[in-house]
């Protein structure tokens, strides 16, 4: 019953809490003018007692309606006092700015007030005002009762840093006690909020090892990338767990999102340059349909096309829970005006490799766009289930294509693998043939521009090795690498998605489309990164093991095949391999060998050598 008292009174405290402010205020501004009154001495020298009366009913009167008045103004009554910051310093200093010059102004007609009486009085109202505020939100961390044993270094002696101590310090969320800032612009002892500048950024793991700390928040408002870089990677070399502050610098009081470095952050992606202007032209007011749209690419190209507001969104997937899911992202973000809410949204259940079902739907939906995303990626399974794979990816693939190509579509765009250049495993060759099949097409009077784009490594993905690496953290170890000295290029999936949807543009006659990826990124210095961000010790706290290649994958990728001719696009990230002119009838033909050998044959091994022999090159 306690418990449900407390509620009630939460709830009433909410109700009336700017009334209750504004009471407080108003009695601290009566309080100062009585205060300053009766201790004017001029007053009581000139034996004026008898106006005692006609200055308080109506000076003080006037004096607490402008108060009234100008604090509803500046909202000082909606204030938390728990969030005391240096907005609501200005706010209510700017309050009693304006009721001393409108007292002013009126004292010279209405001879109600002496003006120095009025400034004392102001001043006097200002602060106690703030130190009321003050001792609250004192008050109410000590009342907390917070075990703060535990110790964290702020990076930032900014704004941003300034936030993060204050956030720190006002609730539960983060039991630390912070030792100091580190800054690289500001001077050695500098107080900040009553925490100093220990020293530069550069410093953090002497001083955090000097101190104890155990965690690091990163709290700089305004950063390059490149800094923002190398403050990641020296906070990486600690055994400290590390995070990083976003927030707003608009509204304080809408609290500050404090996440965990993404390894992302550590791999110095570039931003892809798109031309939004280019991508709408061909996305605005059309019909786009994505298959595989609940996947990782998928849902992520879906997100991408509805900013460009096209007439008609059409996912498509085989798994029900991630469409439905989706969908209810975008009925959300519709409703709260993210989204237009003009987008037609349609999602359909339908497999890639119903061949009259694809046919049906394009049919009746007429398509403008098609983002091909549906297939079959995790490598070790498809080389335990080769005949799934060539199923789904190739001739599933293959069923979209056909389609496409009939109902008259006028992209299509094939979301390929860097796994498909000399591939080693089912999945990369069953991307290959889709390639194949792609540039085969005779697709003679259709108006229909195809083009597929090879990915590296996906972050973030089902799948993926972050998140596996994140649980087998999680679990306090191992975290297992296949190969020390393994290497992959690596994107963000909205680099991905972003990078599709350039392509789109671009597409003309069967390109093949790669991104500029960068340098491939050892495995191993990846897991030893993340262990350290999670704030362990690696080969010392979790465990690095290595267990081996796993079947049909390769120690390194490529990105293009040596009989494709490779120029940059208009986008200096984006590479476009020429099309290879190759014969309909030839690939059909290869596809019909296939199609037998996996109808034919349970023999793993002889589907797998059967799919490499095809793709071959003559």
């Amino acid at each position: 019953m306690k418990s449900m008292d407390t509620i009630y009174q939460t709830k009433l405290y909410q109700k009336y809490r700017s009334a209750i402010i504004m009471l407080v205020d108003l009695a601290v501004v009566f309080g100062s003018y009585v205060f300053t009154f009766f201790m004017d001495n001029n007053f009581f020298l000139d034996g004026r007692l008898l106006h005692i009366t006609h200055l308080i009913i109506y000076g003080m009167l006037f004096v607490l309606f402008l108060h009234l008045f100008v604090g509803i103004l500046f909202s000082t009554q909606k204030t938390l006092w728990t969030y005391t910051g240096p907005q609501d310093v200005i706010r209510i200093g700017l309050s009693s700015l304006v009721c001393m010059v409108v007292m002013l102004i009126f004292t010279q007609t209405m001879h109600l007030f002496h003006p120095s009486l009025i400034i004392v009085s102001e001043i006097i109202t200002y602060i106690v005002q703030m130190a009321i505020r003050l001792l609250y939100r004192e008050f109410h961390q000590y009342m907390m009762n917070v075990d703060r044993s535990e110790k964290a270094l702020v990076i930032g002696a900014g704004n941003g840093g300034y936030m993060m101590v204050n956030e720190i310090y006002r609730g539960t969320q983060y039991p630390y006690n912070v030792v100091g800032y580190l800054d690289d612009f500001k001077p050695k002892g500098t107080l900040v909020g009553g925490k100093k500048v220990l020293g530069t950024i550069d410093e953090v793991e002497k001083i955090a090892q000097e101190y104890g700390v155990t965690r690091l928040f990163i709290a700089i408002s305004q950063i390059d990338e490149e800094n923002k870089q190398r403050i990641i990677e020296l906070c990486a070399n600690t055994s400290c767990i590390t995070k990083i502050m976003r927030f707003s610098l608009e509204n304080e009081h809408q609290g500050i999102q404090v996440d965990e470095i993404q390894i992302e952050d550590l791999l110095n992606r570039h931003t892809i340059d798109l031309k939004t202007e280019e991508i709408g032209a061909y996305l605005n007011e059309q019909v786009v349909c994505v298959t595989g749209a609940g996947g990782s690419i998928g849902s992520e190209l879906c997100r991408q096309i509805m900013k460009f507001s096209p007439k008609k969104m059409i996912m498509i997937d085989i798994n029900e829970n991630t469409l439905y899911m989706l969908k209810q992202e975008f009925m959300r973000k519709m409703r709260s005006g993210e989204l237009s809410s003009s987008i037609e949204l349609v999602s359909l259940i339908i497999s890639i490799r119903e061949r009259e079902e694809i046919f049906k739907f394009m049919r009746e939906y007429r398509p403008d766009v098609v983002y091909h995303a549906a297939a079959h990626k995790h490598v070790p399974l498809m080389e335990d289930r080769p005949m799934e794979a060539v199923r789904n990816n190739v001739f599933g693939t293959k069923n979209v294509i056909d389609a496409c190509v009939k109902y008259g579509v006028k992209r299509f765009i094939m979301i390929s693998t860097d796994k498909a250049v000399n591939p080693t495993n089912v999945m990369g060759a069953t991307k290959r043939m889709t390639e194949l099949i792609m540039q085969s097409r005779n697709i003679g009077n259709s108006p229909i521009k195809m083009a597929a784009v090879r990915f590296g490594n996906v972050l973030g993905s089902s799948g993926s090795v972050i998140p596996i690496f994140k649980e087998q953290i999680r679990q306090g170890g191992p975290v297992t690498v296949t190969d020390y000295n393994i290497r992959r290029y690596f994107m963000t999936i909205p680099e991905a998605a972003q990078l599709v949807l350039q392509a789109g543009y671009y597409a003309n006659s069967k390109e093949i489309f790669v991104l500029d990826m960068g340098e491939p990124v050892k495995i191993l210095d990846l897991a030893e990164k993340m262990i350290h961000l999670a704030g362990y010790r690696p080969y010392e706290e979790i465990e690095i093991k290595e267990v081996g290649l796993r079947p049909g994958e390769k120690m390194f990728e490529e990105l293009a095949l040596e009989i494709e001719k490779c120029h940059r696009t208009d986008n200096k990230l984006i590479f476009v391999h020429e099309p290879i002119h190759l014969s309909q009838e030839e690939i059909d033909k290869k596809l019909d060998i296939l199609y037998e050998t996996i109808s034919t044959s349970d023999d793993i091994q002889e589907i797998k050598t059967k799919l490499l022999q095809l793709i071959k090159e003559d």
